[in-house]
């Protein structure tokens, strides 16, 4: 099938342009903010009205975070060339994995507000993100980025050679436009998404030790990003790693996440049992 080419632009008043991209992030907060006021409710373990500063604060984080991320995890040399690059967010760029790590700081942070422990707050807050992420790899294809490898299964997309020129990619990949792709921005959305929500809403229904929900969190989410990195293209800028043709900078950042969430699981049953 043909990639749609949405228009990344939503609506234009005069100078101003509201992006998708920029839409699905309201909508993560948004969503993120809904559920957290109804697990506050819920589980008693703060006040529903102290979850706008845990948004206000996890917002922070992630912009912060994401973009300081980006820069240093995938623009590293372009940040050595020219350092004032870290401030010119509206030329894009931002990283799950230095947002999450700011999202950490903020959380370090804001405990201190609501007198919670640091992993029973990343307990609570590890089943508001994964809708939030499905919403930004939904804006991710909107944009048209974050292609697959060649593809010959029903759904792979034929992109338009026009909208992505060909020798962006030639060095390591091939032209973008020759052949149908993975559209792995969707399979992302899916699995980092809607099934990581699943997995951590049912399974933090019932009370669970402390950290054993971060703990899925991060095995759920760097199994599945490690599963689609191994059809994702790399970044451009970066290729692949180490000499292969099949190491991103993903997978490199998102195992670490599994063999730590897989220790932080098997820890907290362990605490809960002495």
């Amino acid at each position: 099938m043909n990639y749609p080419a949405i228009d990344p632009v939503l609506l234009q008043l005069g100078p101003l342009k509201i992006h998708w991209y920029g839409l699905m992030y309201l909508i993560a907060f948004a969503a993120a903010w809904w559920l957290g006021r109804y697990r506050a409710r819920s589980s008693g373990l703060m006040k529903p009205e102290q979850v706008d500063d845990l948004i206000f604060y996890g917002a922070v984080g992630v912009v912060v975070g994401g973009r300081i991320g980006s820069v240093l995890f995938y623009n590293f040399d372009r940040f050595l060339a020219d350092p004032v690059y870290l401030f010119r967010i509206w030329e894009g760029g931002m990283s799950f994995h230095g947002g999450f790590l700011g999202v950490l700081v903020a959380m370090w942070l804001f405990r201190r507000k609501v007198g919670l422990g640091f992993w029973q707050l990343t307990d609570f807050i590890a089943p508001l993100v994964p809708l939030g992420l499905a919403a930004g790899r939904f804006g991710n294809f909107i944009n048209g980025e974050l292609w697959g490898a060649p593809s010959r299964l029903p759904w792979a997309m034929k992109l338009s050679c026009e909208q992505f020129p060909p020798d962006r990619w030639r060095d390591f990949a091939g032209a973008l436009c020759a052949e149908p792709r993975h559209p792995s921005m969707l399979y992302e959305m899916i699995l980092e998404g809607f099934v990581l929500f699943a997995i951590l809403w049912i399974y933090s229904s019932k009370p669970r030790p402390v950290m054993a929900v971060s703990g899925l969190f991060l095995l759920g989410y760097g199994t599945f990003r490690s599963l689609v990195e191994f059809i994702r293209l790399p970044d451009v800028q970066l290729g692949y790693l180490f000499g292969t043709d099949w190491i991103t900078m993903g997978m490199t950042l998102s195992l670490p996440m599994v063999l730590v969430g897989a220790w932080m699981i098997r820890h907290a049953y362990r605490q809960e049992r002495t």
